[in-house]
């Protein structure tokens, strides 16, 4: 009768193993957004172009396969992080333009808004991604068309403001909303780079102040 040799213990492929060594193929699961808000902090702080692959995966805590699983590219992660910066941006710096009934004293709280949220803290860079954002210039157009579009929804939004204190008689008839949108948000852009460079909110406050000694006069 042949003999049949018994597989030991030792000889039988550990079942733990083959689990493990499957697993080494399957991407890792990650929180999405809080990957997410990790690129959109590193894309703010460093720009598109200057912000590389292995800037990203380090920051997310991911592989790139799963970088491009979940995003699909460099470009719509930018793209989908400029979408949540103003997701989380808008209510804090244009909340204040609705909430206020008197439209200088909106205009004011939203560039009182603007010193308090724009100084660096130890949860997110300093200034405004998109005010800053240079992805244009850095060869990417349409995503630099996506940023240029956020920036005229600012302008809109202050000018729709204005047009309707014409409108209630608390500004001049024939006041040059568009003329008047456009130095307010200027303040704020500029603000945005003050703060880059360091301006505390007191500054910035200063700033503010100031430019609201050229509303219209009566």
């Amino acid at each position: 009768m042949q003999n049949v040799r018994r597989r030991t213990g030792a000889e039988r492929p550990d079942k733990l193993d083959v689990a493990q060594r499957r697993s080494r193929g399957r991407p890792r699961a990650f929180d999405r957004d809080k990957a997410l808000d990790a690129a959109m902090r590193l894309f703010w702080q460093k720009g598109f172009a200057a912000t590389s692959i292995s800037d990203l995966t380090d920051a997310m805590g991911i592989g790139s396969p799963s970088l491009y699983a979940a995003f699909g590219s460099k470009e719509a992660l930018y793209a989908e992080a400029l979408r949540r910066f103003t997701e989380l941006g808008v209510p804090l710096i244009w909340a204040p333009l609705e909430e206020e009934p008197s439209a200088r004293k909106a205009v004011e709280a939203y560039l009182l808004a603007v010193a308090a949220n724009f100084p660096v803290t130890s949860d997110k860079p300093a200034g405004c991604m998109v005010t800053l954002s240079a992805v244009g210039q850095e060869g990417c157009e349409t995503l630099g068309e996506l940023v240029a579009s956020y920036r005229r929804e600012g302008m809109r939004r202050l000018e729709a403001r204005l047009s309707r204190a014409v409108r209630e008689g608390e500004l001049p008839p024939g006041t040059d909303t568009a003329a008047l949108a456009r130095f307010f948000l200027a303040v704020q852009q500029g603000m945005a780079i003050q703060a880059r460079d360091g301006a505390s909110r007191a500054e910035l406050e200063s700033i503010a102040l100031a430019a609201m000694e050229r509303w219209p006069r009566a």
